[in-house]
């Protein structure tokens, strides 16, 4: 298979995109496009931090990580979680990745008594939906930093990298890049790859879909992952280099 439907080749990323401060009252915000996926990654910091850091006299800060698909992400609607009096497992799982994903790149000594709170919502899933999250959820959390210490409430600098996630999989035999839906959909083999920008991984989540696979097949997906990586973390890059001067912090009306 030489070529895709949406014309790329197996190596080729779908176009990447970054709008800044897309909600006014978040400390850092993105709405992050990989191809015709769509999240808003939002950080909210508090000046506090969980009760068990509390009572275990744990030193610095904490970030954890939300996830969800909103209901018209999907072609069919996607029943919200509190009207069906459960938490779906599926983003269970990918919030749980999230915060494993950006604590990993964390200094939390450094963050100080407080925490970051990172909601990601898909308002559009064509595929690799928690891999774009984690990429634009690091460039939020880049700006939620910058305009903490503009503002003074932080010192120095917690993100020790930037990091981020790509999808890879076997297609008919083919390694492909970054897939969309109908390519995760069919994939013999599907793979999701974060790692940092130090070329450090932090998780690999692969598995076969009613196929096996070889060690070769996995060496082969994990090259690719990381040259897609590569292109990501300088996506990254790029989109911070041009964002906006930075606001200041939102406050509370009196």
């Amino acid at each position: 298979m030489s070529s895709r439907a949406d014309g790329r080749s197996p190596e080729d990323l779908r176009p990447l995109s970054c709008q800044w401060d897309i909600a006014a009252n978040a400390a850092g915000s993105v709405l992050l496009r990989c191809g015709k996926t769509e999240v808003i990654c939002t950080v909210t910091a508090e000046e506090t931090v969980p009760r068990w850091m509390k009572e275990k006299n744990v030193p610095g800060g904490w970030l954890t990580a939300e996830y969800s698909m909103l209901p018209a992400s999907t072609h069919d609607r996607k029943p919200r979680d509190s009207t069906r009096g459960k938490v779906d497992g599926r983003s269970t799982e990918i919030q749980r990745l999230l915060g494993r994903s950006l604590r990993a790149v964390m200094d939390l000594g450094a963050l100080g008594p407080r925490s970051l709170w990172v909601d990601c919502d898909v308002l559009a899933a064509d595929g690799g939906t928690r891999t774009t999250a984690i990429t634009g959820a690091c460039l939020a959390l880049r700006r939620a930093i910058e305009r903490l210490q503009v503002a003074g409430r932080l010192t120095g600098d917690p993100l020790r990298s930037p990091v981020a996630a790509i999808s890879v999989g076997l297609l008919q035999g083919t390694a492909m890049l970054d897939l969309d839906y109908p390519e995760d959909r069919d994939a013999e083999v599907d793979m999701n790859v974060v790692m940092t920008g130090s070329g450090r991984l932090v998780e690999i989540q692969a598995g076969g879909e009613e196929h096996d696979f070889t060690r070769q097949e996995f060496d082969q997906l994990l090259r690719l992952a990381e040259t897609g990586i590569h292109k990501v973390l300088s996506f990254q890059e790029s989109a911070w280099k041009s964002r906006p001067a930075a606001a200041p912090l939102p406050t509370k009306p009196t």
